[in-house]
């Protein structure tokens, strides 16, 4: 039976909460990649500074980026790398017909204890 920890599904639901916005779900997909400062981010996603700031911000607390501060950039990167991999799992599944769902799903069910 699994137990009950308050705690550790509080923060599991922080990381959840953070990822629900467009925007920080691209950032999290292009940091995976690899790490980038704020400046790569605005250019690439075309959000003003400050937005994107706040999006990393978000992102941060949450614990799925960290930081490192370089001179006067600051550069990030993704601390789970399961997260990037749940988000293309999600992706190819919306995008995905009926059989290769089904296909999915019986080679999930092998995988199982």
């Amino acid at each position: 039976m699994i137990s009950y920890d308050k705690k550790a599904l509080s923060d599991m639901a922080a990381i959840f909460k953070a990822l629900g916005h467009p925007a920080r779900l691209w950032m999290v997909r292009r940091l995976a990649e690899s790490e980038c400062c704020v400046h790569e981010l605005v250019e690439a996603i075309g959000m003003d500074f400050s937005t994107v700031s706040q999006h990393l911000s978000v992102l941060k607390n949450a614990g799925i980026l960290e930081d490192d501060k370089r001179g006067k950039h600051i550069y990030y990167r993704v601390v789970y790398p399961c997260i990037p991999w749940v988000i293309n799992q999600m992706e190819a599944r919306a995008n995905a017909t009926p059989e290769q769902v089904e296909a999915f799903t019986r080679l999930l069910n092998t995988l199982k204890p």
